[in-house]
């Protein structure tokens, strides 16, 4: 068997050599490479030629003649060297010909620059299946079709294989977008803020290649030091939190920053369920890139601001910043984005103080921020700079210029590279205006000092890199154990589903619930107001519920009644609950009356599972009870989840101080609700029938006290399984 038919045999896998195919070839042929000015197959061969590629140029034309001044040949097989990177820019119900030519000619990588496939619809659909089919067997990596193409800076290579206008300056940022008009436009801002690239993708419809690989790759790419991301959509779930925090978190980490569009698309249309209602696409978003360490940009403006940071400057030790400063407004400006960015202004050492005294004029600032005051000079801000930056205490520097008549702007720009890099510490500029300070600018942009036009882009951009900081040396907490009995809960789904029913109410969800562990409150199912009774006479002070599968939310419709003491009270409270539930939804099927022995005081929050076909199962925390959907104090993160996760999602609501005993209230047991995190992580893992679960509201109880189940419901659906 040759090398070529064992190739064809196996099915494609994305590996690091997949992708060097596309970024590093030793041979390229642009099929559909044009002599005509202003087509696409004339871009992609130009610039290629022009941007110096290390290796062998073919392009391939079917009319023959010359592109650019080079032979073309008229097909692939013509061609009499190997040709390792296929581009292919033909119009698309002739693309997976081409990519099966390429297959025979032994390429190993192909770029499909040509639109009219998924995007266009049905027809579309079917020719990019075929030609991810080719590619498969021929055990081809493919990036695109509909997309800008690849780009690799790095010297040995001098790969643009792309149409973009405009090719990149060299850096060290990864750039992978789901958009290829939207990178020209990022090409003609980099190239005008001196902002230089490592490797530049346009990922198109994703046929093959997409973000996962391309990180994978990036990570190892030594010319690569921070990676940005347009994304549109993914389409993995935890497999992509697993293998991304590895890269952003590890030994040898790689910051990671994307924005992604649609951030106000609506919600999960499921709403039979408080999770399902609050649960979106953005819930899902945020939570992969939170659990994956990815920091989320909220414009594109915001994400080249972090990126130059993390690009060019040491990560901050801590949170502590100074902030340098000519003029008063500003060095406000800036200090209230900070505190609100999870930084803090840094206290001087008395040593920096004295210095700073001796330094300054008296109505100077000499206390963070440091004010030098309007007509600071070159020797003023060194000063305050060398002073700052020695200083132990501080952890960073936003280091801001006003430009007035007395400051020499472009001197000033020139001690800040040197000491900064020789401090260790991250130095973010903001040289205030255009015109007078264009020049400073042009020079510290290009001494790879990150400069922002306002300061508080600058303190935004310090907030990033600590988050980032915090991430990497994050507490790894000891895992808890758990040992439900999953046996018992899947005879009791499996049960529910043998019987047609998919909506379980507190009876049978408090069975399931039990077995795995949470910690229920002693409950019985009453028909009659004698077993009504009965319950109270043995739990004591109780809650009573009506029991309906056409009743979801039962206080709505009068089906509750809390406090029921005496048997002669809970004869009159359950026939009163079932007349008033009867009247106001005489639709309803009524099974009983719920009681259930009330639980001590404590916070209500809300646990919540919902389950999606590509991400899986989505898991929700907050503030519960009747007012959840009000106040919408939730987070989310995607199962499984471990022990760090379960403790951040509480800590990372805004109901936490009331767990945490806010105004001098005694603390909850948070202990306990991070081990029911944990539960509904296994839960939900464990059982793929489970569609949507509240457990609405989790009573919190002080600390030592644990926590009661009062309320839940689940929905089952074999459909999301699939």
């Amino acid at each position: 068997m040759t090398a070529l038919e064992h190739r064809r045999k196996d099915t494609v896998k994305i590996t690091g050599d997949g992708i060097k195919a596309i970024f590093e070839p030793a041979s390229v042929a642009v099929v559909g490479a044009s002599q005509r000015p202003g087509s696409v197959g004339r871009a992609v061969f130009k610039n290629l030629l022009e941007g110096d590629f290390s290796g062998v140029l073919y392009p391939v034309n079917v009319k023959g003649g010359s592109v650019c001044g080079v032979a073309a040949y008229r097909n692939l097989a013509e061609i009499p060297g190997p040709v390792e990177l296929t581009v292919i820019i033909v119009p698309a119900p002739l693309v997976a010909g081409v990519a099966r030519e390429a297959g025979e000619k032994g390429s190993r990588g192909i770029i499909v620059i040509s639109a009219g496939f998924r995007e266009v619809g049905k027809s579309g659909r079917a020719m990019e299946e075929e030609l991810t089919a080719v590619c498969r067997e021929y055990g081809i990596s493919l990036v695109g079709p509909n997309c800008l193409g690849a780009i690799n800076t790095d010297a040995a290579f001098g790969l643009n294989a792309s149409f973009a206008r405009r090719p990149p300056l060299a850096g060290n940022i990864g750039f992978i977008s789901q958009s290829g008009a939207l990178c020209t436009a990022v090409l003609d801002y980099a190239a005008r803020k001196n902002i230089g690239f490592s490797k530049f993708i346009s990922v198109g419809n994703k046929a093959d290649i997409d973000e996962l690989a391309l990180l994978k790759y990036l990570h190892d790419d030594p010319q690569t030091r921070v990676i940005m991301m347009y994304v549109e959509d993914l389409r993995h779930g935890f497999s992509f939190i697993e293998a991304v925090r590895e890269i952003t978190g590890g030994s040898r980490h790689t910051p990671i920053i994307a924005v992604k569009s649609g951030r106000t698309a609506a919600g999960a249309a499921a709403v039979s369920s408080h999770t399902g209602s609050l649960a979106g696409s953005e819930a899902i978003y945020d939570a992969i890139f939170h659990q994956s360490g990815i920091y989320r940009a909220q414009t594109i403006g915001h994400l080249f601001d972090y990126a130059i940071a993390f690009a060019t400057q040491p990560l901050p030790r801590s949170n502590r910043v100074a902030i340098i400063t000519n003029a008063g407004g500003p060095g406000i400006i800036a200090t209230d984005i900070t505190m609100n960015v999870g930084l803090t202004l840094a206290e001087f050492a008395p040593e920096t103080e004295e210095v700073l005294a001796a330094a300054l004029p008296s109505t100077a600032n000499i206390h963070n921020p440091v004010d030098v005051i309007g007509d600071a000079g070159v020797d003023r801000y060194k000063a305050a700079f060398e002073a700052v930056l020695r200083d132990e205490n501080v952890d960073g520097v936003i280091f801001i210029l006003t430009p007035q008549s007395m400051t020499d702007i472009y001197a000033t720009a020139q001690i800040i590279p040197d000491l900064a890099k020789r401090s260790g510490k991250p130095v973010l500029t903001s040289f205030m205006g255009e015109m007078d300070v264009r020049d400073a600018i042009d020079f510290l942009e290009l001494n790879h000092m990150p400069h922002y036009h306002f300061p508080e882009m600058a303190a935004r951009a310090m907030g990033a890199m600590y988050k980032h900081a915090r991430w990497i040396n994050r507490q790894h907490l000891i895992e808890l154990k758990i040992s439900p009995d999953r046996r018992l809960a899947r005879e009791l789904i499996e049960a529910a589903l043998d019987s047609g029913k998919t909506y379980l109410g507190e009876v049978e969800g408090n069975e399931i619930l039990a077995a795995y562990g949470f910690p229920v409150l002693p409950a019985r199912l009453a028909a009659t107001p004698e077993e009504a009774a009965a319950a109270v006479r043995e739990f004591g002070r109780t809650v009573f519920k009506i029991v309906s599968p056409q009743v979801v939310h039962k206080s709505d419709l009068g089906g509750v009644r809390i406090g029921i003491e005496t048997e002669e009270e809970a004869r009159a409270a359950f026939t009163d609950i079932v007349n008033t539930v009867r009247e106001n939804a005489p639709q309803a099927e009524i099974e009983g009356v719920y009681v259930q022995k009330m639980a001590p005081k404590g916070v209500e929050v809300i646990l919540g599972i919902n389950r999606y076909k590509t991400f899986g199962p989505l898991l929700m925390f907050g503030l519960g009870g009747i007012f959840v959907e009000i106040f919408n104090d939730v987070t989310f993160r995607l199962a499984p989840i471990r022990h760090n996760a379960a403790r951040a999602m509480i800590r990372s609501t805004k109901a936490y101080p009331m767990l945490n005993g806010a105004r001098g209230e005694e603390p909850c047991d948070t202990n306990e609700l991070e081990f029911c995190l944990t539960l509904l992580s296994a839960l939900a893992v464990d059982n793929p029938e489970i569609a949507e679960l509240d457990i609405n509201p989790l009573i919190v109880h002080p600390d030592g006290q644990g926590c009661s189940v009062a309320d839940c419901r689940i929905l089952l659906d074999l459909e999301r399984m699939k």
